[in-house]
């Protein structure tokens, strides 16, 4: 079984460089969950991986930050099912989707200006509107 994970637009994080490990999930599930060990955490050190250039790992420890250890593994859980072989796959999962997000550059904002129409569409109705509160207004008394 292949355990590289392809990150979408990005490197593919080669099996060796993963830490898989098995322990007893938490919640209801009566005896199973007391007798088996279903969730997974894997682990990746992002400052060690050889597949990463300076800018990418320099982008993912400043985006993953809050979720990296201090020796700079990054953990992702998975207990969701009740089978290992499933959660396996979720954390797998879950891993490409954190890195792949963080990896991913936002777009540039190009600065855009309302359309002519559009700005005579909101004077036209500002005034609309100051018209409507005018009307309200008690009349002036004429001498």
């Amino acid at each position: 079984m292949n355990d590289d994970i392809p990150i979408s637009g990005g490197p593919t994080i080669p099996a060796a460089e993963l830490n898989w490990s098995a322990s007893r999930a938490s919640g209801p599930g009566g005896q199973h969950v007391n007798k088996t060990s279903s969730r997974i955490t894997l682990e990746w050190s992002i400052r060690d991986s050889a597949v990463l250039d300076r800018a990418q790992r320099a982008r993912l420890l400043q985006k993953l930050a809050s979720r990296i250890t201090t020796d700079g593994v990054l953990q992702v859980h998975a207990e969701d099912n009740r089978s290992q072989v499933r959660n396996r796959e979720l954390a797998a999962e879950r891993l490409a989707a954190l890195v792949a997000n963080a990896l991913r550059r936002p777009k540039k904002r190009r600065p855009t200006r309302p359309s002519r129409r559009a700005r005579e569409r909101r004077l036209q109705s500002k005034k609309r509107h100051g018209q409507k509160k005018a009307q309200r207004r008690k009349p002036i008394p004429r001498d």
